[in-house]
């Protein structure tokens, strides 16, 4: 037997492709290393001033706290005097210390009397931006003609363009990676099928023009929401310097990566195994020409050269699976250090579980997506192929139930969350879809059983394709009439066109299968649309979490509702202000304390004081009140009754004077 050297080119990719690895690994090493524990899902847990809270005088700042870090810019915190111009300096100070999180910025002075909005916007250490909208008052409450921000940060045009990068994102990386683990593990001749090669190329370039969109679009979708703003190249550098757009700068290094994987695999890859296999069908030729001279010679010569060329494939295989698996891998990791696996609970278990539940999410999807292409378009595809994916979609599955349950526990925390959260209501809706699609596999590896025992007729009709192939002539006239040809042409075509329908529906099985392979491939676009959703979505672990926290912020207050509104009924003395107790501010029985001052602060004694209880939510109230004078400026009631949670609005009458009466209110949250 004749040893056969490796040519130049093999040995310098041999070469490079553990170093390719190394460098990937390390690379992947570096970033698990940078991802810190958080919270998902930032959330506002107080300001100063409250929301709704009335104050006597301007205060010096707005200060807003989180429960986790968040990236805020200049521009994050805005202010907005009741007539809508801004009253903020525009300038932002960062009071972090310690675990508080604390964010804010200065108001100018000599602000006047009114109702102010504040409106924020963040982004959360998931990525994913945050943002919200409250009032307060300076002296009394005031008509404003400011709008709270109905549209959310992260939505709109910008939101949409960037939704759809996301999906094309999660959707080439499944076609990309799951269509190379079909051609390594499923079907090695695929490498040199052009319907293949297509289908991987377009995938690559689909996640590369999505990841570079996705970065482009990262400052509008986080901040203004404008096109335009695409194009700031300081937001572009601000960008680069968060754990978003670090991922996806080393995606599309990564993607670099993967451009050599697929030249070697639909090139130096693809032709050594074709050449195998044209050897081996030699050798099988060989065979049924009988043991003469000549056909021994051949087989040996065959024998050494399929020895040769599957020896040079097999090296190639293996370095492509290694450095295929860590490109893959690292590519993964890009969404699980930038998403949702990052922040929150065990990190360290979470993210590397998310990069399986994607590569195992990939090579189902994605290999479904190339069997799907070769059952149309490579009738010759073998029956070992489709049995050997049915095993590897077999235990993708295992590992998707096994990393999805983790994963449910970890974002949801409660069954309460699966049904009450928008997080925990998607993710029934995703696990029904999979329910669905394991069902229609189900039916597939039926069909596949048959395939098995099926009669050998497409391959027969395949070799009569190929010797009619051979037997025409070499050189076609072609008439010099352009339209005669152009209808030659759609004729040669239609014949081609029949005959593979022919090959491709001459085995009932094939086509069931075909059909079957068809619908889980419309059941996978619908699954990616709602993994895309979910990713953006706060999980329910969190939201339940926030909404305890609303609840018991309101139902059990830390002390007794206090609070100051300024009046002026317009007579003689009619200026100052009136301070409302009420204890201990929950459903029950209450006191009630009303304490008048003037504009110097002394007791201001009145001839009346009403006080009345409305809860607008429930349509109860007014509850009307008369308290009883306990000192100069001083009136008081005990017993008050509020028989329900909620937002109550207070309404304090004061009369100065026959004529002269004025009534204030304010609504504060009874438990």
């Amino acid at each position: 037997m004749t040893a056969i050297a490796p040519s130049p080119a093999r040995v310098r990719v041999t070469a490079l492709l553990p170093r390719l690895t190394l460098v990937l690994a390390a690379l992947l090493a570096a970033l698990f290393t940078a991802a810190g524990p958080a919270s998902a899902h930032a959330a506002l847990t107080a300001s100063d001033p409250q929301d709704g809270a009335v104050v006597a005088t301007a205060p010096a700042q707005v200060t807003l706290s989180f429960s986790e870090q968040v990236a805020m810019g200049d521009d994050s915190i805005r202010v907005m005097d009741p007539q809508g111009k801004r009253v903020d300096t525009g300038e932002l100070r960062d009071m972090c210390s310690g675990t508080t999180i604390r964010y804010g910025t200065a108001l100018h002075s000599g602000l006047p009397d009114g109702t102010y909005t504040v409106a924020w916007q963040a982004v959360s250490a998931d990525s994913h931006p945050v943002s919200g909208a409250f009032t307060f008052s300076i002296g009394s409450p005031s008509a404003t003609s400011v709008a709270l921000p109905t549209e959310q940060v992260g939505g709109g045009p910008v939101g949409i363009a960037y939704d759809i990068a996301r999906y094309a994102a999660y959707a080439g990386f499944t076609v990309l990676v799951g269509g190379a683990a079909f051609i390594l593990l499923c079907w090695r001749r695929g490498a040199s099928q052009r319907p293949l090669q297509k289908l991987i190329v377009r995938a690559w370039v689909t996640l590369t023009a999505a990841t570079l969109a996705m970065l482009v679009l990262r400052t509008p979708y986080t901040g203004s929401g404008k096109f335009a703003d695409a194009l700031d190249l300081n937001g572009l550098k601000a960008v680069l310097e968060t754990k978003t757009g670090a991922s996806l700068v080393s995606r599309l290094l990564l993607l670099g990566a993967a451009a050599l994987f697929i030249a070697v695999l639909f090139g130096a890859y693809a032709r050594k195994a074709e050449e195998a296999a044209e050897t081996a069908k030699r050798k099988g030729k060989v065979k049924g020409r009988g043991a003469d001279k000549e056909a021994g010679t051949d087989k040996e010569a065959g024998t050494d050269k399929e020895a040769g060329a599957g020896k040079e494939a097999n090296d190639l295989l293996f370095g492509l699976g290694i450095g295929g698996t860590v490109v893959a891998g690292g590519i993964a990791a890009t969404w699980a250090l930038s998403e949702h696996a990052s922040t929150g609970i065990q990190p360290g278990i979470a993210m590397p579980a998310d990069i399986l539940h994607l590569l195992a999410v990939a090579a189902w999807l994605g290999g479904l997506t190339a069997l799907l292409v070769a059952l149309h378009k490579v009738p010759g595809i073998e029956r070992e192929a489709v049995q050997r994916f049915s095993r590897v979609a077999f235990v993708s599955v295992l590992v998707l139930a096994v990393t999805g349950v983790y994963q449910s526990w970890r974002q949801l925390g409660s069954w309460s969350a699966l049904t009450g959260t928008s997080y925990g209501q998607l993710l029934l809706v995703k696990v029904g879809l999979v329910a669905v699609l394991v069902g229609i596999a189900y039916v597939s590896r039926s069909w596949t059983a048959r395939l098995t025992d099926a009669p050998g007729k497409p391959a027969k009709i395949a070799r009569q394709r190929d010797v009619s192939r051979e037997t025409s002539p070499a050189a076609v006239t072609v008439p010099e009439d352009p339209k005669r040809a152009a209808q030659l042409a759609r004729q040669r075509a239609a014949r081609e066109n029949a005959r593979e329908k022919q090959v491709r529906d001459a085995d009932p099985a094939r086509a069931g299968l075909r059909r079957s392979v068809l619908a889980e491939a419309g059941i996978a676009v619908a699954l990616l649309a709602v993994t895309t959703v979910l990713t953006s979505t706060e999980p329910g672990r969190t939201a339940e979490r926030a909404s305890v926290r609303d609840s018991a912020a309101t139902a059990v207050p830390n002390r007794a509702i206090k609070i100051t509104l300024p009046f002026d009924t317009g007579g003689q003395n009619g200026k100052g202000s009136v301070r409302v107790e009420v204890d201990p501010g929950r459903v029950g029985a209450n006191s009630l304390h009303v304490w008048i001052d003037d504009p110097q602060g002394q007791p201001l004694d009145v001839p009346e004081i009403k006080v009345s209880f409305t809860l607008p939510a429930k349509d109860i109230g007014p509850l009307p009140l008369l308290p009883e004078r306990a000192a100069p400026g001083h009136w008081s009631a005990s017993g008050v009754q509020l028989p329900l949670a909620g937002e109550w609005r207070i309404d304090v009458t004061v009369r100065t004077s026959d004529i002269d009466q004025t009534t204030v209110q304010k609504n504060v949250k009874i438990g």
